[in-house]
């Protein structure tokens, strides 16, 4: 009982701390990659290739003046960063990042490399995430500004359109899998299959759902407020949007939600899709990193190459032709499992 307990907490120290990692070093990751997508140097002023300078921006938004403005709702104010930066760190906990470890033979068992395993973990990790745009709205509310709350109602409406293409572009990998464990789901990839009888490839679901996977992944720029689809915050139209009036900690624990939303998403695709931490030579974190590393990249390389969305482009493109393919993707891979 005590093993088990020691194990939890470390594992969900680890995972904590390396979401805050990520959320910290994305940062600098994005500012060097558009840097030298437009030819430039990025940081490079703080630590060796500007790698100290997620540090220096931690601590200097940690000593700036934490501003109210007179005509804000208080309680929402402060309550809106958490509520969002709470639901993206929480929504890890199903996600399966390794195989098992005996941490060395320090183990008396063999331990997944988990913080815990549900039946529902899919629907889990939809609904923890979904709960994150109530932060946004809240602090668009709160702020009693009308940028900020027009950026509170423009990130409601993306959600419920895109979290519903999003959730049946998901529906062919549940019926593949036969599972809402995301363990499972990840098991049932495990192997090779045959490309045409010829070329081998891993049995991952991307190969057998390659509309699921682009329209997910679409989807998940939209819910993490990623360009093209950054509509919530676009600053030539809201000034900032909904964090338009925050400052010092709180703003950066809006950020801290967004990068911490963008691992979780790239790791569900991973896991949904990619197979989560297969590789190989077996299941390891390694892959896992790796998957959500180029996943990342990805997105950092759409926000550098694509122009923003109009908004009735945004709605469009979510209803008219987002949602009809992701019916006609869930409709013809039932029919085809019915049918071989």
């Amino acid at each position: 009982m005590l093993e088990t307990l020691v194990v939890m907490m470390v594992k969900i120290g680890v995972v904590f701390g390396v979401l805050l990692l990520v959320a910290a070093y994305m940062t600098w990751l994005e500012r060097k990659t558009i840097a030298a997508i437009q030819v430039r140097w990025g940081p490079t002023r703080v630590g060796p290739f500007g790698l100290l300078q997620p540090i220096a921006d931690g601590i200097k938004l940690f000593f700036k003046e934490d501003l109210m403005p007179s005509q804000v709702d208080r309680v929402l104010f402060v309550l809106a960063p958490a509520l969002s930066v709470v639901p993206a760190m929480i929504a890890f906990a199903v996600i399966p990042f390794g195989g098992t470890t005996t941490a060395f033979g320090l183990l008396s068992r063999p331990v997944p490399l988990q913080i815990t395993d549900i039946d529902v973990g899919v629907l889990y990790v939809f609904g923890i995430t979904s709960l994150g745009v109530y932060g946004i709205f809240l602090a668009g509310w709160a702020s009693n500004n009308k940028y900020s709350l027009l950026g509170g109602l423009r990130a409601s409406a993306q959600m419920i359109s895109y979290e519903l293409s999003m959730g049946l572009a998901v529906v062919g990998v549940l019926i593949l899998s036969s599972s809402l464990r995301l363990s499972e789901i990840v098991r049932a990839q495990e192997g090779i299959s045959w490309w045409f009888g010829l070329v081998p490839i891993p049995k991952w679901f991307v190969f057998e759902q390659p509309v699921g996977f682009l329209i997910f992944f679409v989807c998940a720029l939209a819910e993490t407020n990623r360009a093209p689809f950054d509509l919530p915050e676009a600053e030539t139209e809201l000034v900032a949007g909904f964090h338009s009036e925050y400052s010092s900690m709180k703003f950066a624990m809006f950020f801290m939600a967004e990068y911490a939303n963008m691992a979780t998403a790239a790791a569900m695709a991973t896991t949904l899709f990619l197979g989560g931490p297969l590789g190989p030579f077996g299941p390891s974190p390694v892959w896992f990193v790796g998957k959500i590393f180029v996943l990342l990249f990805v997105f950092i390389w759409f926000r550098a190459s694509l122009p923003r969305f109009r908004y009735d482009q945004l709605m469009t493109f979510g209803w008219k032709r987002l949602l009809p393919l992701a019916l006609v993707n869930a409709a013809g891979t039932a029919i085809l499992v019915a049918v071989l």
